[in-house]
């Protein structure tokens, strides 16, 4: 166990603000575009990303104001755990309201930082285009952001 690693000892439902949001590892899969079948509701994740998410950090260009900059910005947080299904199999919040661990590349195992995580091409980052170019993102349809590396 790391030092305080509050993850281990608490539920997400426990956590405090801060805990929570240190959770994010900052990939950006959350910020990319899905599309859902209206036949059989399965998602499909693109390369299509959110017009704030900065495409070479991999974080949000306007955190603190995204719900108003954007209108289909989703809230994560603990009263809404059971739609987490749509989130990356690689996202701390979906891991652990699986009961999984952080996966060993997330950057609260690694100082804060996030080298491991970028060198295990689990961000966004080279890999997204922005939605503020005229784009079809069922032109755009990918499965890396699905992938799970440890």
């Amino acid at each position: 166990m790391t030092i305080n690693a509050f993850w281990e000892q608490k539920s997400l439902k426990q956590m405090t603000r801060s805990e929570w949001e240190s959770l994010c590892d900052g990939c950006g899969k959350c910020c990319l575009h899905k599309l859902q079948d209206e036949d059989t509701d399965e998602v499909y994740h693109t390369a299509v990303a959110c017009q704030l998410l900065d495409l070479r950090s991999g974080g949000c260009s306007d955190y603190a104001n995204r719900f108003a900059k954007v209108d289909d910005c989703l809230q994560l947080d603990a009263d809404n755990l059971d739609t987490f299904q749509w989130l990356p199999p690689s996202c701390a919040y979906r891991r652990l309201s699986e009961g999984k661990g952080l996966p060993s590349w997330h950057p609260l195992l690694n100082d804060g930082k996030k080298h491991k995580m970028h060198a295990a091409g689990m961000s966004v980052r080279h890999k997204a285009v922005s939605e503020g170019f005229d784009l079809d993102p069922a032109d755009f349809i990918v499965i890396w952001p699905l992938d799970e590396v440890e």
